[in-house]
């Protein structure tokens, strides 16, 4: 278990940690300086051998005392990502391993919320079962940002077709809007940019809160730095903003944040620094 809040267990559900893309090329606004700075803030989070940012996939697992909630499924099995050979085609059972090092199985889970619809963040949405998709979690219900669903509807790429599409033809998918909320524990906090519907997640037990972030920030780098515009990101300005305001409020509650492609351990907390932010981080 990562960490409990309130009563809610944390659990990491890890699948990959390994290289991805030079700083360079992921914050194209942040100076030729940018890797060292990165490393200066997160320790070890640049690989010494290839100058790539080191970058967890990982989703996070949420135990309340009604639900057992998926928030975001990683790349998945047998996915079309020829542009990421990492990501390409991929067969490993680490993400499986890590459901059930939590206890649970396929099955057991109520809910999946998707933070946003990239390939790295649905991808076990689905599994191929005989030569067709499937929805991977037979009882849950998807939630997913509507924003964002409609965009890749026309579009219809293969991660559409593949880790999407099947969700919505089972009948399995609930097109949600920010500020939707799942029982009393998980809410839907509005952090568009990086996607049009774009949605951090809230967790609160008693007085005890947690934000996970989503690709609002991808390092902690950018709490010092919150303006740094990301290659991936689908409104520069607008995931500035929403950062900003994130940060402000994971300062302003004092609570847990869970950053979803932060350097492991990937928690800590936000504290406001002279008109910008720090990030603490809890071993």
């Amino acid at each position: 278990m990562l960490c409990k809040v309130g009563n809610i267990e944390v659990w990491r559900i890890l699948e990959i940690n390994g290289p991805f893309l030079r700083p360079e090329e992921l914050y194209p606004t942040a100076g030729p300086d940018v890797a060292e700075i990165v490393e200066s803030h997160a320790p070890g989070s640049v690989c010494c051998h290839s100058g790539r940012l080191i970058l967890p996939i990982q989703g996070f697992l949420l135990k309340t005392p009604t639900h057992t909630i998926l928030v975001d499924s990683c790349v998945g099995n047998d996915k079309t990502v020829p542009g990421v050979p990492d990501w390409h085609q991929r067969s490993d059972s680490r993400f499986e391993a890590s459901l059930s090092a939590a206890g649970v199985g396929f099955e057991d889970i109520d809910y999946v919320l998707c933070t946003h619809l990239h390939t790295d963040h649905v991808g076990w949405n689905t599994r191929l079962m005989d030569g067709r998709w499937i929805p991977t979690f037979p009882n849950a219900r998807y939630l997913m940002p509507a924003a964002d669903e409609q965009v890749h509807r026309l579009r219809n790429g293969d991660m559409y077709l593949e880790s999407v599409l099947p969700v919505v033809e089972a009948g399995q998918a609930e097109l949600v809007q920010a500020g939707h909320m799942l029982g009393d524990h998980v809410s839907l906090m509005p952090t568009p940019g990086h996607t049009p519907g774009h949605v951090s997640i809230m967790v609160k037990s008693g007085k005890h809160e947690a934000m996970i972030t989503g690709d609002a920030l991808h390092s902690t780098a950018q709490c010092w730095y919150p303006d740094w515009h990301f290659k991936y990101d689908a409104d520069a300005e607008m995931a500035v903003t929403s950062r900003i305001q994130l940060l402000e409020a994971a300062a302003e509650k004092d609570c847990v944040v869970l950053g979803s492609h932060f350097s492991l351990p990937s928690i800590g907390r936000v504290k406001a620094e002279l008109g910008a932010f720090r990030w603490h981080g809890q071993s």
